[in-house]
């Protein structure tokens, strides 16, 4: 049963890839060669004021270009892109079998989109909210490490939260109802994560030069994908296993039957 929903979540996490490389080509692409363009023209400036001030440029040797910027945007992007929504698809299929059941009186299809949602909030709307997405040239080279850890931090408290919070409306469910059970329940995540947000140290490295535009856009773009990868997975998928759960149903009366 496990095995037939991996292979199912990675079959789902293609046609996921595909439509999430689309909207990326068409969307994501121009902002993330707007920032490249910004970054050669910030070198330039800082170049230039240099000469101005009578303080010779440094020489530096241009980096070998191991991949162009065309095969970046084109096989590299779809690459990418298709490894990440087939190992999400295996990854969401693994987390629907651990959570079918659990999350209350939910069918296969109820359960993928209730999971679907729960887990765009958790693993990328919060986090985001307080770490938003970049585009390249947007901060400092040197801090790269700790902005990442601090990045991903922020991802295991949210869904370690995310499950307490799950955890606690099931025992509140009988003493409470479904509803209150699932006010109290959002309340007490979003009151932590809010604790976590305020600790958590700041990162602003966003040069003041940058187009707003693009930056907005960037983001943008980054949101669209997640939105275009958790719906189609958990849509997609909650149909598929339903319909898979109705055929097996079907199949047993048949054969009762007989």
């Amino acid at each position: 049963m496990a095995g037939t929903l991996l292979l199912r979540g990675m079959l789902v996490g293609i046609v996921a890839g595909i439509l999430c490389f689309g909207f990326l080509k068409i969307v994501g692409e121009p902002q993330v060669d707007r920032a490249i363009a910004f970054e050669s023209q910030l070198d330039e400036a800082k170049a230039q004021a240099l000469i101005a001030k009578g303080v010779p440029a440094p020489k530096e040797e241009p980096e070998p270009e191991l991949v162009s910027r065309r095969v970046q945007a084109g096989i590299g992007l779809f690459t990418g892109v298709m490894v990440y929504n087939v190992a999400f698809g295996g990854l969401f299929a693994l987390a629907f079998a651990l959570a079918y059941g659990r999350m209350g009186d939910l069918g296969p299809r109820a359960t993928a989109t209730l999971l679907a949602a729960v887990g765009l909030v958790a693993l990328y709307i919060v986090p985001n909210l307080k770490y938003p997405a970049n585009p390249p040239s947007v901060g400092d080279p040197a801090t790269i490490g700790t902005r990442t850890a601090l990045y991903f931090s922020m991802i295991a408290i949210s869904l370690a939260a995310m499950i307490v919070a799950g955890m606690l409306r099931l025992r509140l469910l009988a003493r409470y109802g479904a509803w209150n059970a699932a006010l109290i329940a959002s309340a007490a995540y979003l009151i932590v994560m809010t604790a976590v947000g305020l600790a958590l140290p700041t990162v602003n490295e966003v040069p003041e030069q940058f187009p707003a535009v693009a930056l907005w856009q960037f983001r943008i773009a980054s949101l669209g994908a997640q939105l275009i990868m958790w719906a189609t997975v958990g849509l997609v998928f909650g149909a598929l296993t339903e319909r898979a759960a109705m055929s097996r149903r079907e199949l047993r009366i048949k054969t009762a039957a007989f």
